[in-house]
């Protein structure tokens, strides 16, 4: 075979690769269109899927704080019934035994008076005597009240601690429930990038 001939052979394969090339490559262009297409779709429902977490996680967060507020709200509202029940019953104890002294008294008082009509010196020594009697029961009376003034504060200082201990326990798991979700948010964002870098070396 010439050299003319092999020319006129290649020329031949040239021509007809030149034919098909276009179709091909028509071909090609087309399936990277619709390769664009699919990827995109893809990255739209992805971006929607984690879009869709992301606000239920807020949700659930959200849900999550109310009901803390809630129960905390109804713990301190229990807590507080309490204390004044607490109080309300030692007043009232308190009045009884002040208006049970008040009648003995009165009713000692009354009975001194009458007497003391026609008494002398040793009656008069004697309701002395009496009196310092009653002194030591203001005393006495008063020391009670100092104990349970005490007792009272202790209550509302222990109180105090638990409250806050409570309050102190909530935020810890508020802010274990808040990592874990950062956390969560964290692995979408770092798949998201993934997605996005792969769909760059596609390109």
């Amino acid at each position: 075979m010439t050299v003319e001939e092999r020319l006129y052979k290649l020329e031949g394969i040239v021509e007809g690769v030149m034919a098909v090339l276009p179709d091909r490559v028509s071909a090609l262009e087309a399936r990277m269109d619709l390769l664009r297409q699919e990827v995109k779709a893809e990255m739209a429902s992805l971006r929607q899927e984690v879009r869709a977490e992301i606000s239920g996680l807020r949700q659930g967060m959200e849900e999550k704080f109310n009901g803390l507020r809630q129960e905390v709200k109804a713990e301190i509202a229990g807590l507080r019934q309490e204390v004044k029940a607490e109080i309300s019953g030692l007043r009232q104890e308190m009045e009884e035994r002040f208006n049970g002294l008040r009648q003995e008294v009165r009713a000692e008082i009354s009975g001194l008076r009458q007497e003391m009509d026609g008494l002398s010196q040793e009656v008069r020594a004697e309701i002395a005597g009496l009196r310092q009697g009653m002194d030591g029961l203001r005393q006495e009376m008063r020391a009670e009240m100092a104990g349970f003034r005490q007792e009272m504060e202790e209550k509302f200082n222990g109180l105090r601690q638990e409250v806050k201990a409570e309050i102190a326990g909530l935020r810890q798991e508020v802010k274990a429930e808040i990592n874990t979700a950062f956390n969560k948010a964290m692995l979408y964002f770092t798949a998201i990038a993934v997605v996005l870098g792969v769909l760059t070396l596609l390109r």
